[in-house]
């Protein structure tokens, strides 16, 4: 996705928009490609039989994947000024990214169900990592939509949706073994923090200053993390995570 404004705007401001594009486009095709190998890697070393994954699994990674390549493709066709087709697209991109939701939070409490949680989380800790994960991505990508005509706003939101839905790969890159769910999640957090530094150097770079729509998502990614450590200390999201376990 990444905007209407492009169609409307005054023909100086396009070529100001243009100027950087480059930029979001090179981010969003380096932070795919990141998503993806952290997913694959995982696979190639043995920890996921994709042959006996439930059905709801291969729906999910469907969709993501379907994300993923509308994400790229929307900022290529901006950088090419395909605005038309890149306002077609947008609203696929937003059925995707609803299914994405959707069926993000059903394969998340499934798993819990069918025994397949990490062993590094505790059933309570993974079902506020996953429900308030997916909710997260979800305000953003709304977020993203209500300022599609503000194109500074639009595209910095979109690129944040991306570093947010990054932190499951990051689950499969990361040590979690050894850092446990707390220590791994924090480290989770300075990774997708770090990805938002870029964007803000960007910022200060070709704006003088770090935009807001820049400092939300980092305030979300923050937010979302401490919302989990939170959330998975109840005594109601253990009691929660049980009963969807069976136990």
């Amino acid at each position: 996705m990444a905007t209407h404004a492009a169609s409307t705007a005054p023909a100086s401001a396009g070529r100001g928009y243009m100027a950087d594009q480059r930029f979001f486009t090179r981010f969003a095709i380096l932070l795919a490609a990141f998503i993806l190998f952290g997913f694959l890697q995982f696979e190639l070393r043995g920890f996921v039989d994709v042959r006996t994954a439930p059905p709801f699994l291969h729906l999910h990674a469907a969709l993501m994947v379907s994300w993923l390549a509308m994400f790229v493709l929307q900022s290529v066709l901006i950088s090419r000024m395909q605005v038309q087709l890149h306002r077609t697209h947008g609203w696929v991109t937003v059925v995707i990214a609803a299914g994405v939701i959707v069926v993000g939070s059903y394969t998340g409490i499934h798993a819990i169900a069918l025994g397949i949680v990490p062993p590094f989380f505790t059933p309570g800790f993974f079902l506020a990592l996953n429900q308030l994960g997916i909710a997260a991505f979800a305000l953003v990508v709304v977020l993203a939509i209500v300022r599609r005509k503000q194109v500074q706003w639009h595209r910095r939101l979109i690129i944040g949706s991306g570093i947010l839905i990054a932190e499951p790969a990051l689950g499969r890159l990361l040590p979690m073994p050894l850092l446990g769910q707390t220590w791994g999640e924090l480290a989770a957090l300075a990774v997708q923090l770090g990805m938002v530094a870029i964007l803000a150097r960007h910022d200060r770079k070709v704006l003088g200053q770090v935009h807001p729509a820049t400092l939300v998502v980092a305030g979300i990614a923050v937010g979302v993390h401490l919302l989990v450590e939170l959330a998975s200390r109840l005594p109601l999201t253990g009691q929660l995570a049980a009963s969807i376990a069976g136990a």
